[in-house]
């Protein structure tokens, strides 16, 4: 597999930073947006991959710091988040994480969310399987139900320790007392410069090891072990759904393609054509949230 080699050859160094593509299709070339056609392909797929971007995550209000106005402060989410920047300074991006997971608390899943949550529950009672891979790190697809989900790029409400490596869940409120009210998103707000033995620590026995967010941050590579699981899941779909993500950020930009090159149906919701799209069989155009639902509703054929 592509995706294999390229982890064998150390070329995921860089899998998180966005690539410029730029693809225009002729008229012709455009996929299908036969919603009936589609709903035949899911009507007999037996494992349905899903692999879903921040644009499902910014229809229940979710920042993406991607492009013009995304930012925190005067940063953009590549000034800080880095190991470059975490070692230079941790309070600063430890801020910007807060801020992220203090705005997550007052976000909801969507319809989006929730139409996929449904669909693996429904499906797994007929003996089919429905996976969810995902660039996003809010954990909106577990809050709305979903259980087979794979986070490539880790989750905000997890840390790992710098000193033993733990990897904990963690949803406290504050994250740890010094952060509590820190975090405005202002320009004009002051940096809190939050000394480094009151951030967020381990609470291991004997460790106190500074915690960083368990995410994947800009020039890190992704779990192998994660990559590997995906690619497992990949190799055995028979349909797949690419939603709301820009086909731009490698290793996931290749995940579709992929499937696709094999022969299997792919299917893409999105509010535009991305560089992907003409590898696939159906393009869906418009806001996740309300072409996913009846795509994966239930079929007529369906024994419930």
């Amino acid at each position: 597999m592509i995706l294999r080699r390229l982890v064998c050859r150390g070329l995921t160094s860089h899998l998180c930073r966005p690539v410029s593509l730029t693809w225009r299709a002729p008229e012709m070339a455009r996929p299908s947006s036969n919603l009936a056609e589609f709903r035949k392909e899911f009507a007999k797929a037996k494992h349905i991959a899903i692999i879903t971007g921040a644009g499902v995550s910014a229809e229940s209000g979710v920042p993406t710091f991607r492009g013009q106005g995304g930012y925190w402060r005067k940063w953009q989410a590549q000034d800080l988040a880095t190991p470059s920047a975490f070692s230079r300074d941790p309070s600063l991006v430890w801020e910007f994480y807060h801020y992220r997971r203090e705005v997550m608390r007052s976000k909801l899943p969507n319809p989006a969310h929730l139409a996929i949550a449904e669909c693996e529950s429904r499906l797994s009672k007929q003996g089919r399987s429905v996976v969810v891979i995902t660039q996003n790190i809010d954990e909106l697809h577990h809050r709305a139900g979903s259980k087979h989900v794979y986070e490539i790029h880790g989750s905000l409400f997890k840390t790992r320790c710098m000193s033993c490596g733990e990897v904990k869940a963690n949803h406290k409120s504050p994250i740890c007392p010094a952060l509590e009210g820190k975090g405005e998103p202002d320009p004009s707000a002051k940096d809190a410069r939050i000394p480094v033995e009151h951030l967020p620590r381990c609470e291991r026995r004997f460790c106190n090891g500074l915690l960083r967010p368990h995410v994947v941050w800009f020039g890190e590579t992704l779990d192998a072990d994660i990559l590997t699981s995906v690619e497992q899941e990949l190799e055995k779909c028979d349909l797949c759904l690419v939603v709301g993500t820009s086909s731009v950020v490698y290793p996931a930009a290749m995940f579709a393609p992929q499937v696709a090159a094999r022969g299997v149906p792919v299917a893409e919701f999105n509010m535009e054509c991305t560089p992907a799209t003409k590898n696939f069989m159906y393009h869906f155009e418009g806001p996740c949230g309300i072409t996913l639902p009846p795509a994966l509703a239930v079929h007529e054929t369906d024994v419930i």
